[in-house]
């Protein structure tokens, strides 16, 4: 069944995020559910493959990068439009269950100049946590 990416479910969630003295701390929120991430369509077949997606975003990996990179239903399409402008093939949104997830979930400052806050996910994501997919066509801007 497909959902649209732009119909967000939301619930009350914890998760561990900066504090001011630059440690991971737990802290209760108000979040979706469900988070975002933009994929490659070979980098989510080879997930599908391997069990587990390990891309981080465009052209880094998870291990390069440390983490996931992922977005709430509001910031996805700026992040589609800013970051995979220059994609010329398909995309895949893919709809992450934060319930789901076995690796570290974090709320971490993505832009200093706003202080705008992106989910992270520290760790390869499992396949059950992928709750839906969404074909994206080009053109991504």
């Amino acid at each position: 069944m497909s959902r649209p990416a732009s119909s967000p479910v939301t619930s009350s969630v914890v998760h561990a995020t900066r504090g001011p003295e630059g440690f991971s701390r737990n802290v209760p929120c108000e979040a979706e559910a469900v988070i975002y991430h933009l994929a490659e369509l070979a980098h989510w077949e080879q997930a599908r493959r391997d069990g587990a997606y390990t891309r981080s975003t465009i052209g880094r990996s998870l291990d390069d990068e440390g983490f996931v990179h992922a977005a709430s239903a509001e910031q996805w399409p700026g992040v589609r439009e800013r970051f995979y402008a220059a994609v010329s093939e398909p995309l895949v949104l893919l709809h992450i269950d934060e319930a789901r997830l076995t690796s570290p979930l974090r709320l971490e400052v993505g832009d200093p100049a706003t202080g705008e806050t992106f989910p992270h996910v520290y760790g390869p994501i499992d396949l059950t946590a992928v709750a839906d997919t969404t074909v994206l066509q080009p053109p991504h801007a």
